[in-house]
């Protein structure tokens, strides 16, 4: 087996956010390797702190101990690199679609003329089927429609690393499995290393390549799954046999984290 570096890793994070009534907690000497080009999902309890850790790796905060690394230097301010999907897609009313996927082309500073720009943001409005759709207003859409765009506004600027924080999570359940595909189809377009924060199991076996479980708070990494679904994945392999039993381990294993099952058999890979 090639040995390949990590391309984002967390080493030996511990974290605690100051409140009246004291320290809180939040992760635990926490450690993450996630390779070049992978995708990982990050699941645990609520509040456990998966979303701390997405702006460690974003450089909008630093640890208080440990380090986080990506693309091989420590990470000790915002990175321009990194692209950002939340659950709410904050586009901007006044600016068409066309012009707010457009938007970090021009806060980044790509040496881009206007024109490539455009034609850039287009062609992903194109890729997530808003072709047509560019000189439209945000409210004008459907939620998912919303989150197409904001999808394509976080990948404009071909960035190293895309996270996704919950970016799925207010949507129907239909909307919801529509926009794994595409998620998925954009993996295949665009080169990046994703980190997914879920609460649906489902949608972190549909996307990812390895799922990380977080203990209960303060979190460490309890449990990693590698995925073995196949690459070109349908939603119909959600319903197959190892879907089936990936979804039962990581079900445990949220137990587990909750303190409502049993830790004697909940090893972690990590």
């Amino acid at each position: 087996m090639t040995y390949k570096p990590a391309h984002i890793e967390l080493r030996d994070i511990t974290h605690a956010y100051q409140t009246e009534a004291g320290p809180l907690p939040v992760l635990d000497h926490l450690s993450i390797k996630m390779e070049e080009g992978s995708f990982t999902a990050v699941v645990g309890p609520s509040g456990c702190g998966k979303s701390t850790l997405t702006r460690l790796i974003a450089g909008l905060m630093r640890p208080d101990e440990g380090q986080v690394w990506l693309g091989g230097k420590m990470v000790t301010s915002p990175r321009p690199t990194v692209g950002m999907a939340f659950q709410n897609p904050v586009l901007l009313e006044w600016r068409t679609i066309l012009r707010n996927v457009m938007l970090p082309l021009e806060i980044v500073g790509k040496r881009m003329s206007r024109t490539a720009q455009e034609d850039r943001a287009r062609e992903l409005l194109s890729l997530v089927g808003l072709e047509g759709f560019e000189d439209k207003r945000p409210s004008e859409l459907s939620g998912g429609m919303r989150q197409r765009a904001s999808l394509c506004r976080a990948i404009v600027h071909r960035p190293e690393v895309l996270i996704l924080d919950e970016p799925f999570g207010a949507l129907d359940a239909f909307t919801r499995e529509d926009l794994w595909q595409t998620m998925a189809r954009l993996r295949l377009e665009e080169k990046f290393t994703a980190v997914l924060i879920t609460h649906d199991l489902r949608e972190s076996v549909f996307l990812a390549d390895n799922v990380v479980v977080l203990s209960g708070r303060p979190a460490t990494s309890q449990f990693v799954l590698p995925n073995t679904l196949p690459t070109n994945r349908t939603l119909e392999d959600l319903y197959s046999q190892p879907a089936t039993d990936m979804l039962a381990i990581l079900r445990h294993q949220i137990q587990v984290a909750q303190g409502r099952a049993p830790a004697d058999d909940a090893k972690a890979t990590a």
